[in-house]
């Protein structure tokens, strides 16, 4: 259920402006998403048999992949 305060909820057309510069390579747009989904990010990496750091740079790998490979 998401939280009416949560930093982390933003509108859907923000959202798709930040996938879409993401997508073209924009660095800040990036960032900013995977702040977006760093809880989610923790929370996933706790269930992965490596160290922590090691799982959440796995996710966020796999994260930009799928940003980048993704077309609209």
């Amino acid at each position: 259920m998401e939280a009416e305060n949560d930093p982390r909820v933003i509108p859907d057309d923000e959202f798709l402006k930040l996938l879409q510069q993401a997508r073209q390579n924009d660095a800040e747009s990036t960032l900013k998403l995977i702040e977006l989904f760093k809880g989610d990010i923790m929370r996933v990496s706790k269930f992965i048999h490596t160290s922590e750091e090691d799982a959440v740079s796995d996710i966020i790998l796999e994260f930009l992949e799928m940003i980048k490979e993704r077309k609209e």
